[in-house]
């Protein structure tokens, strides 16, 4: 495990589940056997920023089951301090199936049980006031309590000055429709200084149909960076008050499953911006975030793939020396 950085812990809150994930041939009509692994977005963001080095601590509900007891063990094991996740006797555990669609991109069938009961006494109980940072998604806003909960921890951010990175995860199988989960979306969206988002997730938040489009809209609250990935098609960087968007490049792996990635590319963007006191991120930032997602999806799992400080080091450095451009740098493109 990475020396840990000498700084408050970030919290992260919100599901914690267990992914059951579907042969990476197979779909849920097909599938004949599924791997049993940890998951949930706060939760693979809590164990990748742990393998990083960085403290943290996780706020979120499981069921007091076999499968909760798993993700609890995981979580200490990691070094993830879980002091602040409920055991509930009311409902089991939250699961996910999980598969590739055509495209080889990730699909999720959720069942949220056990952590839809996160509550406002749990996140007043976070010690958010005193975090480094907080990270958030957008899962947890599909259902009462959880999502007022998820509302009130940002409320506590923003009174306390602490930094909210909003990785949102538009799942459309848990809204009824595009205006409920932007309704549920906004007050994370008004106070995020990281909005790390899909273009995926920008269709269905806005139905934007380009990284231009997306960026246009994730910019109308003047976050203090938007990150957009887009799978292969590259990531797209944009920093408040300056205009250009950048494009960049990303890894290519022979990738096995896709579960985590965005998860992993944030965490590993956080650990950096922690690192430098949030200051704007170098393109060395970039490569050494899209070398995580890349590498997250190299084993099934997410967590089993989220990448160690020394493996990134790795990676992104040699990767860098794939990825020159003319400049001699890993360079972004300026698409506007």
């Amino acid at each position: 495990m990475a020396a840990s950085l000498s700084i408050a812990p970030v919290v992260c809150i919100g599901e914690i589940l267990i992914d059951l994930i579907a042969p990476p041939d197979d779909s849920l009509t097909t599938a004949q056997t599924f791997a049993i692994r940890e998951g949930g977005a706060p939760m693979n963001a809590a164990v990748a920023l742990a393998r990083l080095g960085i403290p943290v601590t996780f706020c979120g509900v499981v069921g007091n089951d076999p499968f909760g007891v798993r993700l609890r063990v995981l979580l200490k094991a990691e070094g993830v301090d879980c002091s602040d996740l409920r055991v509930s006797d009311e409902l089991p555990t939250s699961h996910a199936f999980a598969w590739r669609d055509e495209r080889g991109d990730g699909q999720f069938q959720l069942f949220r049980l056990a952590d839809r009961l996160l509550n406002g006494d749990d996140v007043a109980g976070a010690g958010i006031g005193e975090a480094a940072a907080i990270l958030v998604g957008s899962v947890a806003l599909a259902a009462s309590p959880s999502r007022e909960a998820i509302h009130e921890a940002v409320q506590q951010a923003v009174d306390a000055n602490v930094p909210i990175v909003f990785d949102v995860n538009a799942r459309p199988t848990i809204w009824n429709d595009r205006a409920a989960l932007r309704l549920a979306c906004e007050p994370l969206l008004q106070a995020a200084k990281l909005l790390k988002l899909s273009l995926d997730d920008a269709r269905c938040l806005w139905n934007a149909e380009s990284p231009v489009e997306a960026m246009q809209y994730a910019g109308m609250n003047d976050p203090w960076l938007v990150v957009i990935t887009d799978g292969s098609g590259g990531v797209f960087v944009k920093h408040s008050g300056i205009e250009t968007i950048r494009e960049y490049p990303v890894i290519s792996v022979e990738a096995v499953d896709p579960t985590g990635a965005g998860d992993a590319f944030t965490a590993a963007l956080v650990s950096r911006l922690l690192r430098s006191n949030w200051t704007p991120p170098s393109e060395e930032d970039i490569r050494f975030a899209v070398a995580a997602g890349a590498l997250a999806t190299t084993r099934q799992g997410a967590v089993t793939a989220l990448p160690s400080l020394a493996e990134l080091d790795r990676c992104s450095a040699d990767q860098g020396k794939s990825l020159i451009g003319c400049s001699g740098r890993y360079t972004g493109r300026a698409i506007r």
